[in-house]
C-alpha cells in the first residue's frame, strides 16, 4: 500500500484487480440466462408444432372427426345373409304387449297351425311402437328371420341367451301374420330396429341390443 501526504495512492495492480471483480457476472446470473433460453427454445418449438399442424389439418392430411360423425349411429344388425329354416325347428314364445285381450292366444295358435313350436304364451309391457319385436340370441338368428318373413313390420333385437328360442312381442301395430302361401321363402337378412320408433329402456321389452361376444 502506497500512502502519499497521508493519502492512500491507488496503483496499477490494484486498480486492475478492481476492474477484474466488477467485470465477473453476478452469481446466478449465468444460470438465468440458460433458462431463459431453453424456454425460449420451447416457446418456439410449440409455434412451429401449431403451424405445422394446422397446415396439415387444413391441407388434409390429418383429419379431425368432427361432431356430425360422432353422433352417426352404429348399426347392430347382422350382415349375415340368412335361408329359411323349416317352421318346424323355430322354438316360439309369444307375448301380447297390447290392450287386446287374448291376443297372444290366438297368434300362438296362428304361428302352431303352420308348424311353429310354441312354449309360452303371456302377457307384456312395453313403450315400443310398431307391428312387433322379435328377439333371440346368436343361435337363434336364423330361426328369428323365419319369423319376421311371416311377421312382417317386425324389428329385430338380439339378446344375451345361448339357446335358438325366439320372443315375438306384438304391439299396437300389429294386424295379422302373413298369408301362408304369400310366405317369402327366399334367403334374406333380419330387419333391424328403426331409431324412430326404438325406446332403449333395460327394464322394459324389448330388450336392448348387444353384441356378439367379441365385437
Amino acid at each position: 500500500m502506497t500512502q502519499l501526504h497521508g493519502h492512500h495512492v491507488v496503483t496499477g495492480p490494484e486498480l486492475r484487480a478492481t476492474f477484474a471483480e466488477d467485470a465477473r457476472p453476478p452469481k446466478g446470473r449465468f444460470g438465468r440466462r440458460l433458462f431463459h433460453g431453453i424456454v425460449l427454445v420451447l416457446l418456439v418449438g410449440v409455434i412451429a408444432a401449431g403451424a405445422v399442424g394446422a397446415w396439415a389439418i387444413m391441407n388434409g392430411v390429418i383429419k379431425v372427426p368432427t361432431a356430425i360423425a360422432s353422433k352417426a349411429p352404429s348399426s347392430l344388425c347382422p350382415a349375415t345373409t340368412f335361408d329359411y329354416v323349416p317352421n318346424e325347428t323355430v322354438n316360439l314364445n309369444v307375448f301380447n304387449a297390447t290392450s287386446r285381450g287374448g291376443l297372444a292366444g290366438t297368434v300362438a295358435e296362428q304361428f302352431t297351425a303352420r308348424g311353429f313350436k310354441v312354449a309360452s304364451v303371456d302377457n307384456s309391457d312395453t313403450a315400443y311402437s310398431g307391428v312387433g319385436v322379435v328377439v333371440s340370441g346368436v343361435k337363434g338368428q336364423a330361426a328369428a328371420f323365419n319369423v319376421q318373413r311371416n311377421l312382417l313390420g317386425t324389428d329385430y333385437f338380439q339378446d344375451n341367451r345361448e339357446d335358438e328360442s325366439v320372443d315375438v312381442i306384438l304391439t299396437p301395430g300389429y294386424e295379422g301374420l302373413v298369408e301362408p302361401q304369400l310366405v317369402d321363402q327366399t334367403p334374406g337378412k333380419l330387419l333391424c330396429p328403426r331409431e324412430d320408433l326404438r325406446i332403449a329402456d333395460n327394464a322394459k321389452w324389448p330388450i336392448v341390443p348387444t353384441l356378439p361376444a367379441g365385437q
